[in-house]
């Protein structure tokens, strides 16, 4: 028995080496000043992306040499680079690299990917490609990020990344990109933004600069409700619209300042934090608003503006 179970670990063994060796070619040293640097993916021949929250707007790349994965500190070129676009909410900024000719990485998405799955993180904060193996520890359904973002759907690995590798790749066992891994996106959690995120996200980014969100135009407090409005709203809390902004979504939807948002396109408005996330993924798109004003609940019809 002790040879064939030696001969699986091997195999094993060789087959991780070698997504790392894949996977490594197409992993990037960003610098972040102050001496740190960090880890950013190839997304295209002259674009890397990282992380939003760590990456400045001007910066240097660590290139690996196309001879290899940059095992060696002389098979590092260095490189100019900046920010041509970043999104906080799902902590992603797209980097354009002088001179392209970097090879991209591949991407997969999350079908047939479970629970308890082979994973690595890898990083460059450093001149050569590390690695950190790990499993896949949760896999969910899509959430909202504390900035306003989506994640498409949740991944999780079932440990805190090293320093340094935010903004590099969670790989499968075949070297192919699962997602970006995060540190700041929620507090407390290391996770991976998604492939399909990804993809949605650099093409707001290389368009615009930015994700475009909806905007309704208020300024909003949260407001408790008594019990005979909790009982009209189905919920005992809102948001309290404060001011309008002239020429904006919600004056032109009706709403006047005094109302109490309690609903956004059938999504449960507790508060100004609540609206904002509603408003996240919408703009353009015509919604229902329900407001509460002078103890009668009012549906209103609101087109929401976008803004980066």
């Amino acid at each position: 028995m002790a040879q064939p179970v030696q001969n699986v670990f091997q195999a094993l063994d060789q087959a991780v080496a070698a997504a790392v060796a894949t996977a490594g070619r197409s992993v990037v040293q960003v610098g972040r000043g102050h001496g740190h640097a960090g880890t950013g993916i190839v997304w295209a021949d002259d674009l890397v992306i990282s992380s939003s929250f760590h990456t400045p707007d001007r910066t240097k790349v660590g290139i690996p040499a196309p001879s290899g994965n940059g095992d060696n500190a002389e098979d590092i070129e260095s490189r100019e680079a900046e920010v041509i676009g970043r999104d906080p909410g799902t902590d992603v900024a797209l980097l354009r690299v002088a001179g392209g000719g970097l090879t991209p990485a591949r991407f997969r998405d999350l079908d047939g990917l479970a629970v308890g799955n082979l994973a690595l993180a890898l990083g460059r904060p450093g001149r050569t490609v590390r690695a950190s193996l790990r499993a896949v520890g949760v896999l969910g359904p899509a959430v909202r990020t504390p900035h306003g973002g989506k994640l498409d759907r949740y991944v999780e690995s079932d440990r805190q990344i090293p320093r340094g590798f935010a903004g590099g790749p969670l790989i499968d066992a075949d070297g192919a990109v699962i997602g970006m891994n995060t540190r700041t996106l929620l507090r407390g959690q290391d996770i991976a933004v998604p492939t399909a995120t990804l993809q949605r996200v650099v093409v707001e980014l290389a368009a615009h600069g930015g994700v475009r969100r909806g905007y309704l135009g208020v300024g909003a407090y949260p407001a408790q409700l008594p019990p005979s409005l909790a009982q009209l709203a189905g919920r005992d809390r809102g948001a309290l619209v404060a001011s309008l902004e002239d020429g904006a979504p919600a004056a032109a939807a009706g709403v006047v300042v005094g109302d109490i948002i309690v609903e956004l396109a059938g999504a449960p408005i507790l508060d100004p934090d609540s609206l904002r996330l509603a408003l996240g993924d919408r703009p353009g798109e015509t919604v229902e608003l329900i407001v509460l004003r002078g103890g009668t609940r009012v549906a209103l019809r609101a087109t929401l503006g976008s803004r980066p």
